[in-house]
């Protein structure tokens, strides 16, 4: 009993959030714990050792390749010197193709050299204006959101006037290139291409506007959600990415821990109160709804909202202030209720497309960042983590069995015949709370038709019992009735002789 309530829960460092680097930004799993900064600076570093090396191997094929051509032509002008003429038919074939053929390793090896060329990636003035030529797919066919967002962003635009013009120009040819790159980069390299300009727009826009970075920002989220509203289904999820795989796996994982409880990850919510209760669920619609939307930042908001109403729903329980060692638990049991659609290809779309200066600073990279430690902890989830035997979580992971949520002792029953499924679903719960309510007041609507029943009976019996006490009454004592005739004054009435005699006039002496 001891080791059951000794519940160690769910702990994560702030420190363990940051960079590994030390510069004072959030980290990113995604990013082996380094912030988007000291990513950008590593991946570029180990990517221009790596063009290095290979421009060294494209030139040392190259020398080999021209030493093998040089040797090889030299030892045919000495083979055709003294049989120049007789053997002209035979060897001039086989020497054009020889030729023929390191001309064309030649080829690919100078292909190879370009490919790896940190200048590969701008492209000729020519072949600039051959994709200005054709405007791309997904403009020509833009739905109303992406008119309206276009609309939007020129409208914002006009209050800036000339630097509004420069700035449209310049993104709309971002996306002209983007449109003829994007089939042949791979994720991270879309990836860089916008996070380059990115950084030199808001670079030329710091300039402009001397320093004040709420103005930069400002511009910069406008620019955010006009590039990549238009980009949206190109770069989210992309062919080139095992995101879809990821995205099952955790949706499977996830699906197979249906059965951890409130009370195992030590969620300091009590979903009996209804505020609470409201929280959880808003939080669930939240994280959700992430999935449906196109711009990284507004899938920010969605995780911040959603953050915050599980720190209300902790400050309700608690009637104190959440703390993070709070959260971090609480934003776990959310994700495996909620179960969010396409949850790591989310992950991955703002880590690689969103404005790094909100992952790296602000509530909205501190609620990014736990949401990313809650995604990892669900990935490597053991009994160890829920405080269980491995024989328990065994079992309820092969669904042999489900924990029992004890009563108000917050106690642990082991597994058997007696288990029954506790409803840890706010939505399930609150269905089995007014299941209930409608259960007792079908015993009550029972009891009551029952108790109407009895009445109406005893009415009838009551009524038959008057009328019964009624009709023996009339029998035992019947009413006899008084015959009188009415006469007239002069009828001959033979009561006349009782009565007195009339008076006489008297007269008397004067």
């Amino acid at each position: 009993m001891s080791q059951r309530t000794e519940r160690r829960g769910i702990h994560v460092d702030q420190s363990d959030l940051l960079c590994k680097k030390g510069c004072g930004y959030y980290g990113n799993a995604a990013w082996q714990g380094l912030c988007s900064k000291c990513w950008r600076e590593e991946y570029q570093r180990v990517r221009q050792k790596q063009i290095q090396d290979d421009w060294a191997l494209a030139e040392k094929l190259q020398r080999e390749e021209e030493a093998a051509y040089a040797s090889s032509h030299g030892a045919h002008s000495q083979a055709n010197t003294p049989q120049q003429h007789p053997g002209h038919t035979s060897l001039g074939p086989f020497s054009k193709f020889e030729e023929k053929k390191t001309n064309e390793k030649t080829r690919k090896v100078t292909t190879v050299k370009k490919f790896f060329s940190p200048s590969s990636r701008t492209a000729s003035k020519k072949e600039t204006q051959e994709g200005k030529t054709t405007s791309p797919s997904i403009s020509r066919h833009a739905s109303f959101d992406t008119d309206q967002v276009s609309r939007d962003f020129l409208e914002f635009l006009k209050n800036l006037q000339k630097p509004g013009r420069e700035i449209h120009k310049q993104c709309r040819a971002f996306l002209v290139n983007m449109s003829s790159k994007k089939q042949d980069l791979s994720a991270d390299e879309l990836s860089e291409c916008v996070q380059d300009f990115y950084q030199g727009l808001a670079d030329r826009l710091m300039s402009h506007f001397k320093g004040s970075s709420e103005s930069v920002e400002q511009v910069m989220d406008q620019v955010e959600k006009y590039i990549m509203t238009r980009l949206y289904k190109s770069v989210f999820c992309p062919e080139t990415t095992d995101d879809e795989n990821k995205d099952l796996a955790t949706q499977n994982r996830i699906r197979a821990l249906h059965w951890v409880t409130i009370q195992m990850l030590c969620v300091s919510m009590d979903e009996e109160i209804p505020e609470v209760s409201e929280n959880v669920v808003k939080a669930i619609t939240d994280i959700i709804e992430m999935d449906s939307k196109r711009v990284p930042r507004d899938k920010l908001a969605c995780i911040t909202r959603c953050s915050k109403h599980i720190f209300s729903a902790i400050r309700i329980t608690k009637n104190e202030p959440a703390s993070a060692d709070d959260f971090l638990p609480a934003l776990i049991y959310i994700v495996l209720k909620a179960n969010p659609p396409r949850l790591q290809s989310n992950i991955q779309y703002i880590t690689r497309f969103c404005n790094p200066s909100r992952l790296m600073t602000g509530e909205d990279g501190y609620y990014f960042t736990n949401l990313c430690c809650a995604a990892a902890f669900i990935e490597k989830l053991d009994a160890q983590s829920l405080n269980l035997s491995l024989e328990e979580f065994e079992r309820y992971m092969s669904g042999q069995a489900s924990p029992r949520c004890s009563s108000s002792e917050g106690e642990w029953p082991h597994s058997g015949p007696e288990v029954r499924v506790a409803a840890t679903n706010p939505v399930l719960a609150q269905l089995n709370h007014n299941l209930e309510l409608l259960s007792g007041l079908s015993s009550r609507q029972e009891a009551l038709m029952e108790a109407a029943q009895s009445l109406q009976a005893d009415l009838l019996l009551w009524t038959q019992s008057v009328q019964q006490e009624v009709h023996d009454i009339l029998e035992k004592y019947p009413l006899e009735g008084l015959s009188s005739t009415v006469s007239a004054i002069d009828t001959n009435n033979m009561d006349n002789n009782n009565l007195p005699s009339p008076l006489k006039p008297q007269v008397f002496a004067s």
